[in-house]
């Protein structure tokens, strides 16, 4: 894999990426290329670059980049709003697509656990995405805070995030937490995340409180139909404690485009090592996914008979 560190600008924020080559790159016209987004915590040294690692053995062109705010990118250390990182994606694809070494009309996202929310976000905005990819996602944030909390926890959570909102219009701020004061990992994927994330430059920064807003406010299934006919393919750990395995089924119940659902043989990211086989086969399926998508989206329109 060849890197090409490089930036890109997001609503004044400079960012920090990189762009991802095959080894065996050619001059030999436009190659597909995938956006691969971070999830919360939204660094490319995470899920970007392993995803990269395997998707340019496999002939396309990868973006991995740093959200603003994290990392060194430019931006507010601390804000984490998802409608900004949707942003930033949609603003990722148009730096890709202005690539010489890239084919437009073949590019994909992919999205991993809150990412998969702001990918659908993003080519519903934007229209000019070949192929989505949502992996191991939430898409109603409210419905998704209340399975990994209890009612008593719940109604706490609701009433510190009015609490922050009063002050952030009276007085300008938004209290700073730690980083999963809203956001519990289950067992596993605390292990996981000490064990493999926890020593990447920038992680665990304190999060503002109207991250938690945002989440509440998240309701990716009222749009997910106007993605069509622009395919999706939702994949997720069927053992998934973090975020569970029912918001895959309902975010694709709600869609209308050409849909996969691929059931992940794990939980939340346990198998997310760049040789465990169910990371290789979902790369494989990914890579299948993707072919299909770009041939469609490459092909010439018909001719409309009179």
């Amino acid at each position: 894999m060849i890197e090409k560190e490089t930036a890109f600008y997001s609503e004044g924020s400079r960012l920090k990426a990189t762009i991802y080559y095959p080894d065996n790159l050619s001059d030999g016209g436009g190659r597909p290329a995938l956006v691969i987004n971070s999830g919360y915590q939204g660094f490319n040294e995470f899920y970007p670059k392993l995803f990269a690692e395997r998707m340019t053995e496999r002939g396309f062109v990868c973006l991995g980049f740093d959200y603003r705010g994290m990392a060194d990118s430019e931006g507010e250390k601390g804000r984490v709003l998802i409608e900004e990182q949707a942003q930033d994606v949609r603003n990722a694809v148009t730096f890709i697509r202005s690539q010489n070494d890239v084919d437009p009309r073949r590019v994909g996202l992919i999205g991993w656990g809150m990412g998969a929310a702001n990918v659908v976000l993003a080519a519903e905005k934007a229209g000019d995405v070949a192929g989505v990819a949502a992996l191991n996602g939430f898409y109603d944030g409210e419905r998704w805070l209340k399975s990994i909390h209890t009612y008593d926890e719940f109604v706490k959570i609701v009433g510190e995030v009015a609490e922050d909102r009063v002050n952030r219009v009276v007085k300008g701020e938004s209290r700073l937490a730690d980083t999963f004061a809203h956001y519990p990992l289950d067992p596993a994927t605390g292990d996981y995340v000490e064990k493999e994330l926890s020593q990447v430059y920038g992680f665990g920064h304190p999060t503002r409180l109207q991250f938690t807003e945002s989440v509440l406010d998240l309701k990716v299934e009222n749009v997910v139909a106007n993605l069509a006919p622009t395919p999706l393919f939702i994949a997720h750990g069927e053992q998934n404690s973090l975020h569970p395995f029912d918001e895959a089924r309902s975010l694709y119940a709600s869609a209308v485009s050409p849909k996969t659902l691929y059931t992940i043989h794990g939980r939340h990211n346990d198998f997310m090592y760049g040789d465990h086989p169910e990371f290789l086969l979902l790369c494989d399926r990914l890579q299948e996914f993707f072919d299909e998508a770009f041939d469609i989206s490459a092909a010439p329109a018909r001719a409309v008979s009179a």
